[in-house]
């Protein structure tokens, strides 16, 4: 790997930050689940969760993006930081009641994804100002990196800290990662806008949406992203399909075996920066991930799940290299973060929306059924995207200034 990007302090310090909060984070991110289905025992009742995070993230992400183009991006990082340890020590609380209520995880999933709506867009605008321009592709492969180790790490801990601690003491793990990502940030020097410094203005938000429409090659991240992430992510299925595979054990597995491909792909992503066509590049890791989450589907036995799994993460570490160096070599910083939230519009509502459509069609049709339709799914959207966005499809970086 590239490690020059690790020569800036700040950025030593941002990275270690986010390595450890997103560690806590995915341990929560399996518990949570985890716990709706212990109570409840539907798995559409799990797919509800994503519902209940993508209202808040949509009535924060473009504030949160506004918001870091006008203030001191680090400032709003501390502030967010300890909301979200609140909202984790809030689940610590009600896991550790004699009979746990069904509401407050609902309550604090929304919550917490408020919040993440109004950090993660200066969490992102921060990065290409910490290293130079020119390591900005190893950045995007280091942050890869990152949240490959946190998607392996943080379910197989949160899975043992389950079976051995109990969900109570689970969550509050993650509230002791938010404090570390707090100090560690604190650390880092102030990072006042380079924008008007005016107040976040409904104008301001506007301005955001109308670049990234001028944009076609933008448009095709967000647009690609969101259709793989909505029709090909069958998390919100692995509790269900854990019993078919092995029982509760694998659960923490299944979770991590996308980030293990990540992970490959990430630790052998030296070859990315002689790539050319972007915009090309991303839509054939979107088509791989689709493909791979059908084969997925038809996998009766866990070692060839896992492969699967392996295999569709690899793809989506590829597409987001990619994607991410699109967005931070040619997006102006005084617009960086209100693009950063429609990003993470596109990049977490996917996703959300996707345990919505997961859980919904596995209650119809079954599980199997709602795994295979969504990967093929995929894959046909990713190349219908693809014809109607030429000039996102001819993409090269050679056209960057």
């Amino acid at each position: 790997m590239d490690l020059r990007p690790f020569r800036h302090r700040d950025y030593r310090f941002l990275y270690a930050a986010q390595f450890v909060s997103f560690l806590g984070s995915m341990v929560t991110y399996v518990a949570l689940p985890y716990q709706v289905f212990q109570l409840t025992g539907s798995s559409l009742a799990v797919g509800l969760l994503g519902l209940a995070e993508l209202v808040p993230l949509l009535a924060t992400a473009f504030v949160g993006g506004a918001l870091a183009d006008t203030v001191d991006r680090r400032r709003m990082v501390l502030v967010t930081d300890v909301g979200l340890a609140v909202g984790s020590a809030l689940l610590a609380v009600n896991a550790a009641l004699p009979d746990p209520h069904v509401w407050p995880l609902y309550v604090a999933a929304a919550v917490l994804s408020a919040l993440n709506g109004l950090q993660r867009p200066s969490l992102e605008a921060m990065t290409p100002r910490l290293v130079d321009p020119g390591e900005i592709p190893a950045a995007a492969a280091l942050g890869t990196f990152r949240g490959s180790v946190g998607m392996i790490a943080g379910p197989a801990l949160g899975g043992v800290l389950i079976a051995t601690a109990g969900l109570s003491t689970t969550f509050a793990f993650d509230v002791a990662t938010y404090a570390f990502s707090f100090l560690a940030v604190r650390l880092i020097r102030p990072h006042p806008t380079s924008g008007s410094g005016e107040g976040p203005t409904l104008e301001s938000i506007r301005e955001g949406f109308r670049y990234a429409r001028s944009r076609q090659e933008l448009v095709g991240t967000y647009v690609i992203d969101f259709v793989a992430m909505v029709f090909g992510m069958p998390l919100a299925l692995f509790p269900a399909l854990s019993e078919r595979l092995g029982g509760p054990r694998v659960l923490g597995v299944l979770y991590a075996a996308p980030a293990v491909g990540a992970l490959v792909a990430s630790l052998t992503a030296r070859w990315t920066p002689r790539v050319q066509r972007h915009g090309l590049a991303v839509m054939l890791a979107a088509t791989a991930w689709g493909v791979a989450i059908v084969g997925f589907g038809f996998c009766g036995t866990l070692a060839p799940a896992l492969l699967c799994l392996a295999l569709a993460g690899g793809a989506d570490a590829i597409s987001g290299i990619f994607r991410s160096t699109m967005w931070n070599q040619t997006i102006p910083d005084t617009l960086r973060g209100r693009l950063a939230g429609i990003e993470m519009v596109s990049y977490l509502s996917g996703p959300l929306l996707g345990h919505v459509e997961a859980g919904a069609v596995a209650a119809v049709w079954g599980v199997q059924a709602s795994v295979v339709s969504g990967g093929v799914l995929c894959v046909v959207a990713v190349l219908a995207c693809g014809a109607l966005l030429p000039r996102f499809r001819a993409y090269t970086a050679r056209a960057v200034t």
